[in-house]
């Protein structure tokens, strides 16, 4: 299939797994999604089902691996794309302290040429999957437009047209994960400037997007804008995708209309012995700034975590919005 990148939701880890997909595709039925980044390790020795299953209601969705090794990548595009997903990601951002062990994710700024093998390795593993790269502007001492500029070009000579650029540098020495997130400044005309220098590749801008209208002003002049944590955090964000950058209607008329869409699918999962935490931990930002939006939350909290909970809690919480809204008007 042909994938539009106009607008996508990044890869988080611990936040983009399967459930929070689902739920988001409550939202949106045209934002491209992604998992969590898997290793090549992971995905080739652990438990596929766990790690990689998936619902159709998902795509489109994409895989994110993070590897230094082209064999490994190759296997683990391979079992991706076999396994029905619509895109391979190759992770070149995460500046983590487990993905600098292991030499991948934003570490590989710094070897353009490696980093080229491995998308080489992770088309010829999938070969009918587009593979993409996400990445950041540099690590460290790098000077922004050169390593950025290298990095592309290395790629894009051995046939990657797809880029998602995190417009930050990494510090991978002196900044946490958390740190990289919000300190290093972000320099959204840089990516620009790469868009310009080589149009006939497509360009994502990621990085400290607030919120829909500040990702639609900043995508001028590039290709698609993948919004990170403001589409998690308030996921209402995501009914206005649809209609905005797509020019379709949304899947759910509003938020209460989207937790009932929800319901079938966690009734599922609960029958398959998932805990409703692990879904509704997804849903708590849905009425962030709404009347009743803090009792919503504080319902899913407290009653969501206890065993056996089920939909119940969801219709209460959910009546608490309504009893809400009643009050306010």
């Amino acid at each position: 299939m042909k994938i539009d990148r106009r607008f996508s939701i990044a890869p988080m880890m611990d936040w983009t797994d399967r459930h929070c997909r689902a739920f988001h595709r409550t939202l949106t039925r045209r934002a491209l999604l992604y998992t969590e980044m898997l290793t090549a390790d992971a995905v080739i020795h652990g438990d596929r089902e766990r790690l990689l299953g998936f619902s159709d209601v998902e795509h489109p969705v994409a895989l994110q691996l993070g590897g230094s090794e082209p064999a490994k990548m190759a296997e683990a595009a391979r079992i991706g794309a076999a396994l029905g997903y619509d895109e391979i990601n190759l992770n070149i951002g995460c500046p983590s302290d487990r993905v600098q062990a292991g030499r991948f994710g934003a570490c590989l700024m710094r070897e353009p040429e490696l980093a080229a093998k491995l998308w080489r390795a992770a088309q010829e593993g999938a070969r009918d999957v587009p593979v993409t790269i996400k990445s950041r502007i540099g690590v460290d001492d790098q000077e922004p437009r050169e390593a950025l500029f290298a990095l592309v070009d290395a790629c894009a000579a051995e046939g990657c047209t797809s880029f998602t650029v995190h417009a930050r540098k990494a510090w991978l020495s002196g900044l946490s994960p958390k740190e990289n997130r919000d300190v290093p400044p972000l320099d959204y005309e840089l990516v620009r400037e790469l868009k310009r220098a080589r149009p006939g590749l497509q360009i994502i801008l990621n990085g400290g997007l607030r919120d829909l209208d500040h990702a639609i002003e900043e995508s001028v002049g590039l290709d698609g804008v993948m919004l990170g944590r403001a589409a998690y955090q308030t996921p209402a964000t995501l009914m206005n995708v649809d209609t905005r950058v797509f020019g379709e209607a949304a899947p759910s008329e509003s938020r209460e209309a989207a937790v009932e869409a929800y319901l079938p699918y966690i009734e599922q999962q609960l029958a398959a012995g998932v805990a409703l935490h692990a879904m509704t931990r997804h849903m708590l930002g849905l009425f962030a700034a709404q009347p009743g939006g803090r009792l919503w939350r504080r319902v899913l909290s407290e009653q969501g975590v206890r065993h056996g909970a089920g939909v119940e809690v969801v219709r209460a919480a959910l009546a608490e919005v309504t009893q809400a809204h009643a009050r306010a008007a």
